[in-house]
């Protein structure tokens, strides 16, 4: 009886009053967390510049000169809301994926469940874990080879300087966060597909190829068209794809070894 699925079925009605519920929750934290991150858009916006801060001296310029720059008048408000939003994004986030957990949870089963909590702990883990490759590393990496191309003025040739726009570096910078972030899912992702049988290590590792080849075009798309930012995304992301296979053959191993001892001890 304990393999069995403890809520009673419910009608069409009930599902959708919780799938209601539990959006309504969803919404709640991220408009909760969209205010707060509002009310700290400053204090928000001068942590991201960090990085590019950190580009700057990595360039031995002169860090009081550098600067960021907005052409509309309303510019740097829409781009507070944008960072902002991005801010409630990643709080909100935990309680958000508790919320699709707590919908799916009474249909599975109490081994399911159980064998579910691992991966709403890495979930997080592995998602802060790329956005701090991005913030600590990657953008000012990239940033200091942008900064890299200026040009001093003199005899024969003008100067050309790095002016960036506060709008497009911290869309940059947020959006390498999230690619990083969603990216550095793909072991939780294939751990789940292989553990319900949709996947396994063997396909994974044949496939190998053509996740190389997409791990390149998905870099392309998500990063500058530079190769630092496109090998900075791609080779992660085909070192976690070996990480998958590995986790793989893990879950595989432990499932044929359950079904030995079950065998066993029947």
């Amino acid at each position: 009886m304990s393999e069995e699925i403890e809520d009673k079925p419910q009608p069409l009605l009930e599902h959708l009053i919780e799938l209601r519920r539990r959006l309504i929750w969803a919404v709640v934290a991220f408009f909760a967390a969209f205010l707060l991150c509002f009310a700290f858009a400053k204090q928000l916006f001068n942590l991201l510049v960090i990085p590019y801060q950190t580009a700057v001296i990595w360039s031995n310029l002169d860090l009081a000169k550098a600067e960021l720059i907005y052409t509309a008048p309303q510019e740097f408000f829409f781009t507070q809301i944008k960072v902002s939003m991005f801010g409630a994004v990643v709080i909100a986030f935990p309680v958000i994926a508790t919320q699709i957990y707590k919908f799916v949870a009474p249909g599975l089963y109490k081994n399911e469940r159980a064998a579910f909590m691992p991966f709403l702990v890495a979930s997080p883990l592995l998602f802060l874990l790329g956005g701090a490759l991005v913030y600590f590393l990657f953008t000012p990496m990239v940033m200091w080879f942008f900064l890299s191309m200026q040009q001093v003025g003199g005899e024969g040739h003008v100067a050309i300087s790095l002016m960036p726009k506060v709008s497009e570096y911290l869309g940059l910078i947020m959006t390498l966060i999230l690619s990083f972030g969603l990216v550095f899912q793909l072991p939780v992702i294939t751990s789940l597909l292989v553990r319900v049988e949709l996947l396994s290590s063997k396909t994974l590792a044949e496939k190998r190829k053509y996740a190389i080849v997409i791990a390149f075009i998905v870099a392309a798309v998500l990063t500058p068209p530079d190769p630092i930012s496109q090998l900075g995304l791609a080779i992660p992301t085909i070192l976690l794809y070996e990480i998958s296979i590995f986790t793989a053959r893990m879950i595989e191993k432990g499932r044929s070894r359950d079904a030995i001892e079950d065998k066993t001890a029947s």
